[in-house]
């Protein structure tokens, strides 16, 4: 065996000398404020219904509520009449006493609590509709009329209705396992959502008199009864969307015979509500994968809206494994649809839209559908549903299972603009894939709205860019969040709030739910695996209702990836990430040491302590290294050095770098999110070589980090971050040596 003599080829590490000094008073424990701890202390406890795993547990169950709803539309007084049966069935542990139901239109009545329950503030300057409608008009008559609640008999049933939410009062509880059944007879007025607000009503077309309905909400549903908070007890104030059971739907929708008409489900009588030739012309579509074949053309389109049929025609629509219903109707529409191959099944892509939104909406809006199906697809699981429809609505984006209304439209040239076209093509993407979030993957919107809004706004990201068209995407990006979480702290909350006391919503619940899965993906995980974890969390929740914790504890069960303080900080704080160069400081090797390190003691290993020969690294730049005794490394200069590398075996001393230029760069944290800092050095002859550090750098200090370069070649700058990955606030600190801030003039 060879002798090997200790080399120390990186600063020093002193022996601490003990100084007679007086003793300091101890200091007070402190509690573990760790940021890398575990999530015990935020997360519900694992338990037989949803399990530590992040996956539905033994006990796991859900409800389960079937409709059987008979619809009337009255164009002329733009009102809705409608009766329904409800079957629902108990799969819980429990005995229920009573049944809710939700009554979504009544956020709009006039004894409504949600105009109450906003602060309000004089403006100043006003359209005159906006002054209009706020000082103006009387209050609409709005919400929905009960006629009756009667259960399997025709008996009528006790009810308790509370705004938005109705009790139906059982006279004996609803044993685990039963089914019950029981008739709503309502009718309500359909609000002009241009004027009024909401996620559905009727636009109006004034120069013929026209409208453009989209229905939703449009029936009295069942809430959620689950394993986590019983019965779904929160009222819709507007803001936070909609918890919904699972079910199947049979549908009927009366309406004019000179409409055109999509809705959730397959319809079951083309050949009564399609004229033969619009019958073959959807045969054709059924084969067509490439593009979409116009069934409904803009020619017939433009001559019923001519005219108004007082003759009435009956859609018949069926849904299997719903959780909800959306219709939208218009003699005005156009309608085309293409066929889209998922692996072993063939599912519709459509679009149904009025004249105003051609050219664009027929170049493009099928496409779209027919592009978000595949790329979601590829991300989670098969699309399941026979179909997925793009409804032209001015001024909306609001999403059902299988429709969705989209905005976006030409000037009355016909002209649209890029940012009109890049809005349309992003909201199209994003109603339709929420289709898989949270139509599919069950989430409760009421209370996250995160869990449906970002990670479908991740979704749209990733069909965005694959595209291959350098999409401008508004929400994923890094740096676009960056504005958004160097703002003031007053307005920010995490992203686990609830939905109603969200100041900036966008940016809370769409934006910075897309950035940090974009960052997991992309930066801490890897594609590999994150996309397996994501797919697997799909899929396990599909048809289900998930938690966050269900999302979070997945996600790292699946990865093999512990992932609790990204969580901790991005999702339940309001920390910012700010990563920075504090210092660099250069060595040059010597063997002459300074006065500091001439007695220097230095451990060796864990056991012992070495006293020597030692090689120095001592303090210097560049600009000095060119002195007898400070100067690049050449090993054969270095006796000590040069001795030792003699005693190498021929294959050992070809395993051996060549370093000349030694570095110690300190990067500090300001922000007080946790990030990997990735680094980019940038060597004088222009070449680059990147380094990515694990967030665990910081584990052991919360404030600085230190790494050693041994390079080749002198480094010319090093930065932090170089492609913004990480939504870094403060780039001014991200470089060395430190660069002057650009002018927005410059």
């Amino acid at each position: 065996m060879k002798k090997i003599t200790l080399l120390f080829l990186f600063p020093v590490l002193m022996l601490a000398q003990e100084k007679a000094t007086t003793v300091a008073p101890k200091q007070s424990g402190k509690y573990d404020t760790n940021k890398f701890s575990q999530m015990y202390d935020l997360l519900a406890t694992p338990n037989m219904f949803r399990t530590a795993s992040g996956a539905p547990g033994p006990a796991y169950y859900q409800q389960q509520a079937d409709y059987k709803i008979d619809v009337e539309l009255d164009d002329k007084n733009a009102k809705l009449s409608g009766s329904e049966t409800i079957t629902y069935y108990n799969n819980s542990p429990d005995s229920l006493e009573y049944l809710w139901v939700q009554l979504d239109q009544n956020q709009a009545a006039k004894d409504s609590e949600s105009p109450l329950a906003d602060s309000d503030r004089m403006e100043q300057t006003f359209p005159a509709s906006n002054f209009t409608n706020k000082f103006l008009k009387q209050d609409l008559e709005r919400g929905f009329n009960i006629e009756y609640v009667k259960d399997v008999k025709g008996a009528p049933l006790s009810y308790t209705i509370n705004h938005t939410m109705m009790r139906i009062n059982l006279a004996t509880p609803m044993k685990p396992g039963a089914t019950i059944s029981f008739s709503i007879k309502w009718w309500y007025n359909i609000n002009n959502y241009q004027l009024e607000g909401g996620r559905s009503g009727y636009e109006l077309f004034e120069k013929e008199n026209n409208r453009l309905y989209v229905i939703a909400q449009f029936y009295p549903r069942m809430a959620v009864y689950n394993d986590v908070e019983g019965w779904q007890n929160m009222q819709f104030w507007g803001g936070g969307e909609f918890a919904l059971p699972f079910g199947n739907f049979d549908v009927n929708i009366t309406v004019p015979a000179d409409h055109v008409m999509e809705a959730t489900g397959e319809l079951t009588n083309r050949s009564e509500v399609f004229t033969p030739a619009q019958v073959k012309r959807y045969e054709l579509a059924q084969k067509s994968f490439d593009k979409p074949v116009v069934i409904v053309t803009q020619e017939e389109a433009e001559a019923a809206e001519k005219g108004f049929s007082t003759k009435k025609k009956t859609w018949k629509f069926s849904a299997k494994n719903v959780r909800d219903f959306g219709i939208a109707t218009s003699r005005k529409f156009i309608y085309d649809a293409m066929a889209v191959k998922l692996n072993d099944k063939v599912v519709m892509a459509a679009s149904v839209y009025p004249k105003e939104a051609n050219p664009l909406w027929g170049e493009t809006s099928t496409m779209m559908v027919a592009h978000t199906l595949k790329s979601y697809s590829s991300h989670t699981f098969d699309y399941p549903y026979p179909k997925a429809v793009s409804v032209s609505a001015a001024d909306q984006g609001m999403e059902y299972p299988m429709i969705c209304w989209n905005f976006g439209r030409p000037d009355e040239n016909g002209v649209t603009s890029e940012q009109i076209k890049n809005g349309m093509i992003g909201v199209v993407i994003h109603e339709v894939g929420h289709n898989f979030f949270p139509m599919i993957v069950n989430s409760d919107e009421r209370q996250w709205t995160w869990m449906d809004e970002g990670l479908n706004s991740f979704m749209e990201f990733m069909a965005e860019d694959e595209l291959g068209t350098n999409f401008p995407s508004r929400r994923g990006p890094a740096k676009n969040i960056v504005p958004y979480m160097s703002g003031d702290q007053k307005y920010l909350e995490p992203i686990m709030s609830n939905s109603e006391g969200i100041i900036q919503f966008g940016n809370n619940a769409y934006g910075k739910p897309a950035t940090g899965l974009n960052i997991l993906r992309e930066t801490i995980m890897g594609r590999e695996l994150f996309d397996h974890a994501f797919k697997v969390y799909a899929n396990r929740w599909k048809f289900k209702h998930p938690t966050p914790e269900d999302f979070f504890r997945t996600m790292e069960d699946a990865s093999g990836v512990d992932l609790d303080w990204f969580f901790r900080g991005w999702f339940y704080s309001t920390d910012f990430v700010d990563i920075g160069i504090s210092n660099v400081k250069q060595y040059y090797v010597t063997e002459t040491p300074t006065a500091a390190l001439k007695n220097a003691k230095v451990r060796r290993g864990r056991f012992g302590v070495e006293t020597g020969p030692f090689v120095y690294l001592v303090e210097g730049d560049n600009a000095e290294l060119s002195s007898k005794d400070k100067k690049a490394l050449k090993i054969e200069e270095v006796k000590l050095l040069s001795d030792y590398v003699s005693t190498l075996s021929k294959e050992e001393k070809g395993s051996l770098k060549s370093p000349k230029y030694f570095y110690e760069v300190e990067f500090n944290k300001p922000g007080g999110m946790i990030m990997p800092i990735l680094v980019e050095l940038t060597y004088e002859d222009g070449t680059v070589e990147n380094f990515k550090y694990p967030a665990q750098i910081w584990r052991k200090s919360n404030e600085t980090a230190k790494k050693v370069y041994a390079t080749e070649k002198a480094i010319k700058k090093i930065q932090i971050d170089p492609k913004l990955e990480t939504a870094d606030i403060d780039v001014t600190n991200n470089t060395w040596p430190k660069e002057a801030v650009k002018s927005k003039f410059d």
